[in-house]
């Protein structure tokens, strides 16, 4: 259960980095996009739509996260969107031919959204606000 928060908390951080990136250009932190040069030439152009909304990303991850340590039940809710958003994307990349990612990632997060909707992880979450 410890792990799912901690994907949050990540998913924040990296989240927030590139959208700090792609909305303020130029600073030492471009570097991080060596680790990803195809998505960087496909995001910049773009960077002053979809900056801000790794930010929101990244915000809604972080919230998330303290609803899942939290064990609110707004949190497992809030988990279940977030993985649920992410196995549509993964399928549209898998209709569109992108076979080894659109097929990987449907099989991992389907897979986590499999864990998050188990009884005994629901049950873990209270109704408390």
């Amino acid at each position: 259960m410890t792990a799912i928060g901690v994907f949050f908390v990540f998913g924040a951080c990296m989240s927030a980095l590139a959208g700090t990136t792609l909305t303020w250009r130029g600073t030492v932190l471009d570097r991080m996009w060596a680790l990803n040069p195809r998505a960087y030439r496909q995001l910049t152009p773009l960077g002053s739509i979809v900056g801000p909304l790794f930010l929101l990303l990244s915000a809604t991850m972080t919230v998330a996260g303290v609803g899942w340590f939290r064990r609110r039940l707004w949190g497992w809710r809030l988990a279940i969107g977030i993985i649920s958003t992410q196995v549509a994307g993964d399928f549209v990349n898998l209709v569109r031919g992108d076979l080894l990612r659109g097929g990987m990632g449907v099989t991992i997060a389907g897979g986590l959204l499999y864990y998050l909707l188990r009884p005994n992880v629901r049950a873990a979450f209270s109704e408390r606000r």
